[in-house]
C-alpha cells in the first residue's frame, strides 16, 4: 500500500501528460525523423521501444499484487461480487454503448465516420481493462481496507487473463473493426500474463529472502518512480507519431473524454449503491467503485499500439482515458470520503 496516499508525479498526472503531448508533437512535427527512425525497430506490428516502456510501467505494478490473498476469497465475498460483476459484466458493455452513442450520434457532425471507429476502439480497450495498481492508491485515499483491497485487485488480475481478449474481440467485431486474434492474443501474453507471473516471482523471491516488511517498506520504492517514467516516455513517443492527427483535430481530444468521463461516474455509482444496497462497509465498497470507475489504461495503450499502430487514432484515445484518470479519480475520492455516512460503521 501506498505510505502516504498519491504521490507528486501521480497528482499531478493530467499535467504531465499535457506536457508530454506537447512535446511529442512538437519532434513529430520539427523532427520527424527521430518517429521515422523509431518505427523501424517491429516485432509481429509490436514497437519494440514501446513495448519496453510499457514493460518498465506494468512490471512494478504487478509485483504490489498478492496473489497469496485469493485464500481469503471465500471471506465477506460480496464486496468482489460488486466488482466482479461491475468490472466485466457491465463496464465493457456500457463504456461501447456510450461511446458509440457519442461517437456516432452527438458528435456526428463533428467526427468523421472512420475516425469514430478508431475512437470508439479506444475506448472499448479501456473500458475491457479494470485497474490495477492504482486501485491501491484510490483505496488509500478513502481508507480502504487494504487487505480486502488486495483480494479484489488479485482476483481481478486472473479474470482479465481469461475475460479481457474475448470481451475486447467480440465488442470490436460488432463495432465493425477487424482484428488480428494472433496480435491480440500476443499482447494478452506480453502485457498481462509475462508480467503478471514475472512480478509474482520477483515478490515471491524477495519476500523469502529478505521478508514482507523489507519488500514493502524498501524494494518496491526503488521502482517508485519507473511506472510513472515509463509512462511519459511512452507518450512522448506515441504523440510524436500521433502528431498530424493532434494538430488537424485538436478539439477531438476533448471529445473523447467527454464520453470517457461519463463512463467513469456512471461505472463508480453502480458499484458504490450496489455495495450501500448490499450494507458493505465503507472501506470494502469505494475501493469497489474505484476499481470498476479506474482503468488499466498501461494495459490499453499497449494493446492499442499492438493491433493497430502507434500512429492510429486507437491509441490516442486510450491515451486521453490517461489524460483525464487523474482529476476524475481524485473527484470520486472526494465524494466517497463525504459520503462515508451513507453506510455501516461496523
Amino acid at each position: 500500500m501506498e505510505k502516504t496516499g498519491i504521490s507528486f508525479f501521480e497528482k499531478y498526472l493530467t499535467f504531465w501528460v499535457i506536457l508530454c503531448m506537447a512535446f511529442g508533437v512538437l519532434i513529430g512535427r520539427f523532427l520527424p525523423f527521430i518517429p521515422i527512425f523509431l518505427g523501424k525497430f517491429e516485432y509481429a506490428r509490436v514497437s519494440i521501444p514501446i513495448a519496453i516502456l510499457i514493460w518498465l510501467m506494468i512490471y512494478p505494478m504487478m509485483m504490489k499484487v498478492d496473489f497469496a490473498s485469493i485464500r481469503n476469497v471465500g471471506k465477506n465475498p460480496k464486496g468482489l461480487y460488486v466488482t466482479w460483476i461491475t468490472n466485466w459484466l457491465i463496464k465493457p458493455f456500457t463504456m461501447y454503448l456510450i461511446a458509440w452513442f457519442f461517437f456516432f450520434v452527438v458528435f456526428k457532425s463533428l467526427i468523421p465516420t472512420e475516425l469514430a471507429r478508431s475512437y470508439l476502439a479506444g475506448a472499448i480497450l479501456l473500458g475491457a481493462a479494470p485497474c490495477t495498481a492504482m486501485v491501491f492508491v484510490w483505496s488509500h485515499l478513502t481508507k480502504g481496507n487494504p487487505a480486502y483491497t488486495v483480494v479484489q485487485v488479485a482476483t481481478n488480475d486472473l479474470i482479465i487473463l481469461v475475460a479481457f481478449t474475448p470481451i475486447v474481440a467480440f465488442l470490436l467485431g460488432i463495432s465493425g473493426i477487424r482484428i488480428p486474434w494472433n496480435t491480440l492474443l500476443l499482447s494478452v501474453v506480453l502485457f498481462v500474463v509475462i508480467p503478471l507471473a514475472g512480478g509474482a516471482f520477483t515478490r515471491h523471491r524477495v519476500i523469502k529472502r529478505k521478508g514482507e516488511e523489507y519488500f514493502n517498506s524498501t524494494f518496491l520504492d526503488k521502482f517508485k518512480n519507473v511506472t510513472i517514467g515509463g509512462l511519459l516516455l511512452t507518450l512522448v513517443i506515441i504523440f510524436a507519431f500521433q502528431g498530424d492527427v493532434i494538430l488537424h483535430n485538436p478539439l477531438h481530444i476533448v471529445l473523447i473524454a467527454i464520453p470517457l468521463t461519463i463512463q467513469t461516474f456512471l461505472i463508480f455509482f453502480i458499484a458504490y449503491l450496489a455495495a450501500r444496497k448490499l450494507r458493505l462497509l465503507h472501506n470494502i465498497a469505494a475501493p469497489a467503485g474505484m476499481i470498476g470507475a479506474s482503468n488499466f489504461f498501461e494495459l490499453s495503450v499497449a494493446v492499442a499500439i499492438s493491433l493497430f499502430g502507434p500512429t492510429s487514432p486507437v491509441a490516442l484515445a486510450t491515451i486521453v482515458g490517461v489524460l483525464v484518470e487523474v482529476p476524475v479519480m481524485l473527484t470520486l475520492v472526494k465524494i466517497a470520503n463525504r459520503t462515508s455516512h451513507w453506510f455501516p460503521s461496523h
